[in-house]
């Protein structure tokens, strides 16, 4: 099967790697909003092993106040575009795990990104990221966390392209048509980093 491609995604057949949706009508806050129909990258087989992490509130929160680091914010979403990780090839010391491209991953992604980009570090894949998201589905850091932005001294290419990675996860669920969960499974929190501008210890500098 080549990149981008998948068998099937939600209730029927996947067209070259997309998948039709139907409506979904998340809860914002503020009562019911309907969303239009939309053709969504239909990056995981429903059937295939679920994501480490489920997505809740608390989660996306903790994303959003710095209290996960970068690595853990970009493996949400590699997983959800049909990354894996690899064994490591061994060497000095322990290494984080490799991601790769898989035949679930997105073409859009898988072409340009065989192995899974840094989506905070590098500014190129946080801007293919944003692109991805629907417009209709671009106000949903807002509606559904009532995120309305940093402040002007928190403004930080590292933060707001967390918020950019925060934004794609809600679509993601609006796209599966499923409801952000008011509760779930959170990994031990850090503190925030004394300078946002590095971030915690390993993040990757930004560029």
């Amino acid at each position: 099967m080549a990149p981008g491609a998948a068998e099937f995604c939600g209730d029927g057949p996947a067209v070259a790697g997309w998948s039709t949706l139907g409506p979904f009508s998340p809860s914002l806050g503020h009562g019911p909003k309907p969303l239009p129909s939309l053709r969504l990258p239909c990056a995981i087989d429903p059937a295939a092993a679920p994501p480490p992490w489920s997505l809740s509130r608390p989660l996306l929160q903790a994303v959003l106040d710095d209290r996960l680091s970068d690595r853990f914010v970009c493996e949400l979403i590699w997983w959800r575009l049909g990354y894996r990780p690899v064994a490591a090839d061994g060497g000095a010391g322990p290494q984080p795990a490799a991601w790769r491209a898989t035949p679930a991953t997105p073409a859009a992604w898988a072409e340009r990104f065989p192995g899974a980009p840094e989506l905070v570090a590098e500014r190129p894949a946080n801007v293919q990221l944003t692109r991805s998201i629907p417009a209709p589905f671009k106000q949903l850091l807002k509606e559904q966390l009532g995120f309305g932005g940093y402040r002007i001294g928190e403004l930080y290419p590292r933060r707001t392209r967390r918020a950019v990675a925060v934004n794609w996860l809600l679509a993601h669920l609006a796209g599966q048509g499923e409801p952000l969960a008011d509760s779930g499974p959170l990994p031990p929190l850090l503190d925030s980093p004394p300078d946002p501008v590095v971030g915690h210890p390993g993040d990757r500098p930004v560029a």
